[in-house]
């Protein structure tokens, strides 16, 4: 029988900090094989804001280090994947009894002044009677203040660099879970299983790095066997969409009364995204939907600004995630730091694990940075740091060349209508071209599901991003879910049962 080859680098998780870590790890020589027990970002990774911004709120609770680290972090990500990545501009209203304007000039000062923003323009202040952003509030919001964040597709930017991860030789299986992993002298033996089919294979590795998010201290206590671990708080956001809003590209940052903050974000094209609540979270992470409560919260604290009221009657979608904050004691949920931590054990003849505990998707990349100085505290120096420069799967044109790339695709594929175009393109970016291949016409795509999606779009996610079930495709690769019907969501499983028989990896 043949001895089990030994890979580095054991990752488990295939959420944003996963599949980071394994990007990271890859890219500079270390051997990795990562495992997500369901789909990619099918967590907490998908259940974001989605944005990339610097957490002007965290000021309050003095997070000046992970603030400027995440300011930093905006426009390195937009330029390494402007496809899904790009910026957004922020209305503040000021609203009287609440934080007081020299507070929030000071912290926008600050945001402008302290994470080396080079493309993104100024923070500046809105006459709400002039400016068209006053339109769609209630008149008695006079002046409001305009910052940059950005925005990301959350759940394709987990899908990019597992795919980058891949294409640089790392193994990447999903629907693959850890029963167990124990240490035998200086080497782990995990066991692992398809939980599609059963089956059971052994893996071994150097050095094993637990990011599993929320369930980070469940594969501590089950798989690892270390018992009485508490490390993380698990925190509760839910967000609703509605239909539009308002047809300004700009999104709101609005303040209540209780202290919390919610967004309300273009989406979409036809929705408007709001969101989000804090709260603790005490059950199980995979049974984690939006309560009654947190509906009636965010269409009230959203209705004391917009003149239109946002009804239950109003929502599409909800969608609920739980944050895996690190436990810091803080006594309230939106308190907590949104900080990571990684930990450390082993050496010296024990197999390593590092831990990490808590990260904001904004900053994964520089978790990833983070988690590599551990890994090579204990397997020694391979390449440099690299992550910094290197666009994502599809992300190799300009920042600000979005508009130019859609031109480009419409030139080469004429048959597609412009919004079709626009929609592969915010997807896939260059590698639209490998989607479309040499169609000549709608007809040449194949089956059309439903809201222009595409066999071949279905049949690239399968081949090519590990989608196994319709859900991936609807709700996590794209999100055509908004438009589909239950009868059209059922053809889509349908068919996707029928390319079952291909091995879940075959995207490797």
């Amino acid at each position: 029988m043949d001895a089990i080859p030994i890979h580095d680098i054991f990752v488990i998780g295939g959420g944003i900090n996963g599949c980071g870590i394994a990007r990271d790890a890859v890219g500079r020589g270390f051997s990795v094989y990562l495992a997500e027990m369901n789909d990619l970002a099918s967590g907490t990774s998908s259940g974001s804001t989605k944005l990339i911004h610097g957490g002007l709120r965290y000021l309050e609770f003095y997070e000046f280090r992970l603030v400027r680290e995440a300011l930093m972090e905006r426009e390195v990500l937009w330029k390494n994947a402007p496809h899904i990545i790009w910026p957004m501009r922020f209305v503040l209203p000021y609203a009287k009894g609440l934080r007081p304007a020299w507070l929030i000039r000071l912290g926008l000062f600050l945001y402008d002044h302290i994470g080396g923003r080079k493309l993104l323009p100024a923070t500046k202040t809105l006459d709400m009677a002039s400016d068209p952003a006053g339109k769609p509030l209630k008149p008695l919001f006079r002046k409001a203040f305009e910052y940059s964040d950005g925005w990301v597709n959350d759940a394709r930017l987990v899908a990019l660099n597992a795919r980058d991860a891949a294409d640089r030789g790392a193994v990447i299986r999903t629907r693959t879970k850890v029963v167990s992993a124990r240490r035998d002298g200086s080497t782990w033996t995990i066991k692992v299983q398809n939980v599609l089919t059963g089956e059971t294979e052994e893996v071994r590795a150097r050095l094993l790095v637990n990011a599993a998010g929320p369930w980070v201290d469940h594969v501590l206590s089950a798989a690892v066997g270390q018992n009485e671990v508490h490390n993380v708080r698990l925190v509760q956001g839910s967000h609703i969409v509605v239909a539009k809003k308002f047809d300004d590209p700009r999104a709101y940052f609005f303040q209540n009364k209780d202290g919390r903050i919610i967004f309300a974000i273009p989406y979409e094209e036809e929705f408007t995204l709001i969101g989000t609540t804090d709260r603790d979270y005490p059950g199980d992470p995979h049974d984690v939907k939006i309560s009654d409560t947190e509906i009636d919260y965010l269409c009230a604290a959203a209705s004391e600004y917009f003149a239109q009221p946002v009804k239950r009657s109003d929502i599409v979608w909800t969608y609920s995630a739980v944050r895996p904050l690190y436990d810091d004691g803080a006594s309230k949920a939106q308190e907590a730091t949104r900080d990571y931590v990684l930990k450390a054990d082993g050496g010296e003849g024990v197999a390593p694990l590092v831990n990490a505990f808590g990260g904001k998707i904004t900053t994964f990349r520089r978790l990833a940075e983070s988690m590599l100085e551990k890994i090579e505290g204990f397997l020694g120096k391979r390449g440099k740091p690299w992550t910094h420069d290197a666009p994502l799967p599809g992300g190799d044109f300009p920042a600000t060349g979005f508009d130019a790339q859609v031109a480009r695709l419409k030139s080469a594929y004429p048959f597609l209508d412009q919004r079709l175009a626009r929609r592969l393109t915010r997807l896939y970016g260059t590698r639209a071209q490998k989607l479309l291949g040499l169609a000549k016409s709608n007809a040449d795509l194949g089956r059309n599901f439903g809201a222009d999606l595409f066999e071949a779009e279905v049949r690239y996610l399968v081949d090519n991003e590990w989608a196994v079930t319709a859900e991936d495709v609807l709700w996590r690769r794209t999100k055509r879910g908004l438009h589909f019907s239950r009868e059209q969501a059922a053809a889509l499983e349908e068919f996707m049962r029928g390319l079952s028989n291909r091995h879940v990896a075959a995207a490797e």
